[in-house]
């Protein structure tokens, strides 16, 4: 077992279009151990939201992982399963998108 609860390790990940492979991150390494807390800040288009979509395993199609590795709690999130990854979003691991005064509403 990892002493991180998060270990992500030289990421790269590129969009595949017919116009060509948009590279959208290169090279991101971070790792949390548990109970910390981490901000990804940054400008629009930086990759925040792309780290963190393929930390749980939702990376929008063309996207693809070329390189380096994602761990969670042991487990590299590129070799599990749909079925397993569905366990582990929202139990374990969640996003908190831009405006959490939507995503957070206690009407809803």
């Amino acid at each position: 077992m990892s002493e991180y609860l998060v270990n992500i390790k030289n990421e790269r990940l590129s969009f595949f279009t017919p116009a060509g492979e948009v590279k959208a991150l290169n090279d991101v390494s971070l790792h949390l151990k548990e109970g910390e807390v981490l901000g990804i800040v940054g400008e629009s288009g930086s990759g925040k939201s792309v780290t963190a979509y393929s930390l749980m395993g939702i990376t929008a199609y063309p996207g693809r992982l070329i390189g380096g590795s994602l761990e969670f709690n042991g487990h590299q999130i590129e070799k599990m399963s749909e079925k397993e990854l569905r366990k582990v979003r929202g139990n374990e691991i969640s996003i908190i998108f831009q405006d959490p005064m939507t995503s957070l509403n206690p009407v809803y």
